[in-house]
């Protein structure tokens, strides 16, 4: 039986007097995510030509690997802090490889 990978891209948008605090934020995912039991990839991209635009690029061994991540503290306190700095909601879309 074959085992594929979960992707997910997760895009914010910062309010542009608030980049260097979704900057902070969000950087401070990275090590803790990496570190994580079926992390594959965990990438944090920022737009040079939009410096609103942050999006993480991630691949995870499972489903329940991603929904581990998602309960950790380190994802928990980056929404309880990061609500006001970000304008709407994060897009977060999950997908599987098709080929």
């Amino acid at each position: 039986m074959e085992t594929r990978t979960i992707r997910v891209v997760a895009r914010f948008a910062a309010k542009t007097d608030r980049i260097s605090n979704v900057t902070d934020i969000l950087s401070a995912l990275v090590e803790p995510t990496r570190a994580e039991d079926g992390c594959i990839t965990y990438e944090l991209l920022h737009n040079p030509h939009d410096p609103t635009d942050f999006t993480f690029v991630e691949e995870w061994t499972s489903e329940e690997a991603l929904e581990r991540h998602l309960a950790t503290e380190h994802i928990a306190e980056c929404r309880r802090r990061i609500g006001e700095y970000v304008e709407g909601d994060a897009d977060i879309r999950v997908y599987t490889l098709l080929k």
